[in-house]
């Protein structure tokens, strides 16, 4: 229901209570004039015939039937005439006064009052007088049925206006209506223009800043959705070429193992062997030991690079043998650092991906608590939480530059896409001159 409608429908049920009132009251008022003037002209029409019976107690019946028929008609009363036997001989006529009609028999039944009938001996006969209020009674329905029309119609204008007018009122609800419709659809440039009375205006500029905070609201939304998009994108994209740099370090591990590895090794079993045929010959004895000695340093590089692109326990044995040689490594170039391993036994059976990306994260951070840190001590942790897997570098250094957030710190970038690209995270804690811990949380099953 509208309120346009709603406004008519109170308005029509206020009226019709203040109608209701009116024709209450009027019935009331007619009830009483119909009952004081009927109970005041019987009166008179007793006390006059009363008069006159007594005047005609000699002629009797016959005298007082004469004089009836000269009476005529006595206002709002019946008068009848009995004989001595009891015949009626005399009925007062009718009232000519709107003859033909009478009030609806509720309605009389409603207004008219109740008057005993009043008897007069005359000369052995009876003279009743019984009052009539027929005419009274519609006399008062004329005016109340002049009154309803009144009222209907006046009702039926007054509702009229004020539907228009209302109509005019509420003309800047449905052009908000409308706007808010526009909205629901999905329009979200829909403005209203400026309305005319001060609320209207106040509700088109409420509407039209509301308006522009859901486009904008939207906007961001779609910018948010598509850079979540991006990024998942990149992540992919991220993750598929990390997968593929792993399987080139793999592949370049394995071909310098297996061809420059064992090559080398020919080279330097050639020049022994070249060595120990050139006995007196100083110069070729001299070529033969610099060229063993190359082949020796270039076959000690080989296997000092090959953990590094791959290693090869990851492969073969698990993380934490990977992780240990890892640390034996570094503890061999003689850094000054104290390593220490904490790992959790037994270990979960990782998958490669995870593997490789907890291995890659706690390299990095060895190598640059190391290498920038300057620390002392440094923890390295493996332990599993809830599903998890947390690698933990803690180092009692002199903890991260103030700035170190800041762009070209690819390292600590690295280890945060690894950790995000596997399903994990990666959170750096430091306090300046108390040391750093990276602790990088990864689910046991890598993200679907």
């Amino acid at each position: 229901m509208s309120l346009r409608l709603q406004i008519n429908l109170i308005l029509a049920v206020l009226m019709t209570l203040f109608i209701g009132t009116l024709v209450y009251q009027q019935v009331e008022d007619t009830r009483s004039s119909v009952r004081e003037e009927i109970e005041g002209s019987n009166r008179v029409a007793i006390q006059l015939l009363t008069v006159v019976s007594g005047a005609y107690e000699q002629s009797g019946v016959r005298g007082m039937l004469s004089f009836l028929h000269q009476l005529g008609r006595v206002r709002a009363n019946d008068v009848s005439l009995y004989d001595p036997a009891g015949q009626l001989v005399y009925s007062s006529p009718g009232s000519v006064y709107k003859s033909g009609r009478n009030a609806p028999a509720w309605y009389t039944r409603l207004v008219a009052p109740v008057v005993q009938p009043f008897e007069i001996g005359v000369g052995g006969g009876r003279l009743v007088i019984q009052g009539n209020s027929s005419r009274a009674v519609l006399d008062g329905w004329d005016v109340l049925t002049r009154l309803l029309w009144i009222a209907v119609i006046g009702l039926a204008v007054i509702n009229l206006v004020v539907f228009w007018f209302a109509g005019r009122v509420l003309q800047p609800l449905q052009i908000v209506v409308k706007g808010l419709e526009r909205m629901e659809a999905g329009d979200y440039a829909a403005r209203l223009p400026p309305l005319t009375t001060r609320e209207g205006r106040l509700m088109s500029t409420t509407f039209n800043r509301a308006a522009q905070a859901v486009a904008d609201g939207v906007a961001d939304r779609r910018a948010a959705d598509e850079a979540r998009d991006r990024l998942k994108e990149n992540r992919e994209l991220t993750q598929m070429i990390q997968s593929h740099i792993e399987e080139e370090r793999r592949t370049i591990a394995r071909e310098l193992h297996d061809e420059l590895g064992q090559s080398i090794t020919a080279i330097r079993s050639f020049g022994l062997i070249i060595q120990q045929s050139a006995v007196g010959d100083e110069r070729v004895d001299e070529a033969a030991r610099l060229v063993v000695e190359t082949a020796g340093r270039m076959y000690d590089a080989v296997h000092e690079m090959i953990p590094r692109l791959r290693p090869f326990a990851l492969d073969s044995f698990g993380l934490g043998d990977a992780v240990g040689d890892l640390l034996a490594a570094w503890r061999v170039r003689d850094t000054g650092v104290t390593l220490q391993l904490h790992l959790q036994e037994p270990l979960p059976q990782l998958g490669a991906e995870q593997s490789i990306c907890a291995y890659r994260i706690l390299q990095e951070a060895l190598t640059n608590a190391i290498r920038h840190g300057r620390a002392g001590q440094i923890t390295v942790s493996l332990t599993i939480e809830s599903d998890a897997l947390l690698v933990r570098v803690t180092d009692d250094g002199v903890g991260l530059d103030p700035e170190w957030e800041r762009r070209g710190h690819y390292g600590v970038l690295g280890m945060r896409e690894r950790a995000a690209s596997s399903g994990g995270s990666l959170e750096m804690i430091s306090d300046p001159g108390k040391g750093t811990q990276v602790v990088a949380r990864l689910p046991l099953e890598p993200p679907p």
